[in-house]
């Protein structure tokens, strides 16, 4: 038995891996969500501590300084993301472990774990798509959506470096892909 079973969704912005998470913990009960750090502004219909732990800039840099975190990054000036250590150990000692987070995380996480570690790649069907589904959620101006943007080709060169790439064309089946490559990662 692995001292972890960590599962990583990786993606670029708009291509539907927080959607799949939710659905994969629904089909999934004993599976542990990790709830990432950010630096950004909650969003209306967000959570401290549920879906996210929301830190000013100065106390993501203390969890910096001080070692706290697994993996992390300034996606944006001053806009960080990163993992909880203490996240991930706590909840890997009830069950597997999920992890909604950003390419280059994802990639950091793979190296600190190897093989307790399964990084699916969640790719959108086209970049256009991916512009719609970004242009749709009505969250981004066009600056922030253009920067977004620009980061999907950096992010897109990546996926070859996941254990594998799902593409997201039809929800559900993008859906039974990760939960078929989860169920076999955990059998292992």
């Amino acid at each position: 038995m692995p001292d972890h079973n960590i599962v990583v969704l990786t993606a670029p912005s708009g291509a539907g891996k927080t959607t799949i998470a939710h659905r994969v913990l629904d089909a999934m009960p004993a599976m542990q969500f990790s709830v990432s750090a950010t630096t950004r502004a909650p969003r209306p219909d967000e959570t401290d501590g549920e879906d996210y732990h929301f830190l000013s800039p100065e106390e993501f840099r203390a969890r910096i300084a001080s070692g706290d975190l697994l993996e992390y990054e300034e996606v944006y000036p001053n806009q960080f993301y990163g993992t909880l250590r203490s996240e991930v150990d706590a909840r890997s000692k009830d069950g597997p472990v999920l992890l909604d987070i950003d390419v280059k995380g994802a990639l950091n996480v793979k190296r600190t774990y190897g093989g307790d570690a399964l990084v699916l790649f969640i790719a959108p069907p086209s970049l256009n798509e991916l512009k719609r589904r970004l242009k749709g959620r009505g969250t981004e101006d066009s600056d922030s959506l253009q920067t977004r943007l620009n980061r999907v080709e950096q992010e897109m060169k990546r996926a070859d470096d996941c254990d594998a790439v799902v593409v997201n064309d039809d929800l559900d089946v993008a859906v039974e892909e990760t939960l078929t490559r989860i169920r076999q990662f955990l059998k292992r």
